[in-house]
């Protein structure tokens, strides 16, 4: 009995030494988090790898709906309202789940994530968007499954699905000019240097009002007159120079020229110098 007991004792002493070695996952998880304007997006999910493997049309079948990924839900969350597809979609975690087909793909955002695979009885009332998109074929092969954001803008990214040869996109469009409208409205109240400098600056980059941009740079200059900042001084020639003030925008790229030379920039010091010479050539 003595015996039997202490054979137990050692195999129950070598089976938790053995429980305790943490091996690789074949289909280890990532975590994306990404500032899209104003807006997180974040994206969880598993990255099964093809191993020899065809994959659309045999592993993961045409035509059949696909949790995206592997293991849980390949989930994105987002901290505003977003909208894809045209329609809006809240605040808050959807899995991911796709119908793939040889030339498009069927991409959803569905409002239940806590499914490890696909849903045992799908629930057309949690589909928050529903798109259509094409197939890419890419001119190299991705061993590893991969879900990305790319081109990114102010008001949007490309959520990219990517594994073997194929690529497709979905756009996802964020709330960047509603949130700064709102944001330069309540802080224009009593607004400082850099309140102006940044409402100017947007509405250069954005594609705004370039008339209200100047009035605001130049405020922003003139508030700070006794000690103007040279890349201050490099969004006011751009923002003049755009406004078709053309011997304003040069007098303020001489300004920040001057100070950029002076704080040794070696970037905005040729940057002023090619702006100038465009400038005076006009």
């Amino acid at each position: 009995m003595k015996k039997l007991l202490m054979i137990a004792l050692v195999f129950t002493a070598s089976f938790t030494v053995n429980a305790q070695i943490e091996t690789p996952q074949p289909s280890p998880s990532a975590k994306v988090e990404q500032k899209v304007g104003l807006t997180d997006l974040t994206l969880e999910y598993s990255r099964p790898g093809m191993r020899g493997r065809t994959i659309f049309g045999d592993l993961v079948p045409y035509g059949k709906l696909w949790r995206t990924g592997a293991n849980q839900n390949s989930m994105i969350t987002f901290s505003d309202n977003v909208t894809i597809g045209g329609k809006e979609v809240k605040a808050g975690s959807y899995a991911i789940f796709t119908t793939p087909n040889e030339k498009s793909w069927d991409v959803v955002f569905y409002a239940n994530t806590d499914n490890w695979g696909t849903p045992a009885k799908w629930d057309e009332s949690l589909v928050a968007a529903k798109v259509t998109v094409d197939v890419m074929e890419m001119p190299m092969k991705m061993e590893t499954f991969t879900i990305l954001f790319d081109d990114l803008t102010n008001d949007s990214a490309m959520l990219g699905i990517l594994w073997e040869s194929t690529f497709v996109g979905v756009k996802i469009e964020v709330p960047t000019a509603k949130k700064m409208d709102a944001s330069i409205s309540k802080v224009m109240n009593g607004p400082g240097v850099s309140d102006y400098y940044g409402a100017a600056r947007y509405n250069l980059e954005s594609g705004g009002d370039i008339k209200q941009a100047v009035t605001w740079i130049d405020k922003a200059i003139d508030m700070s007159k006794d000690d103007p900042k040279f890349w201050m001084l490099r969004q006011q020639s751009l923002i003049h120079a755009k406004a078709g003030n053309t011997k304003m925008a040069i007098k303020a790229a001489k300004a920040s020229l001057a100070g950029a030379e002076k704080a040794g920039n070696a970037d905005y010091v040729k940057m002023n110098k090619d702006s100038i010479k465009t400038w005076e050539e006009m």
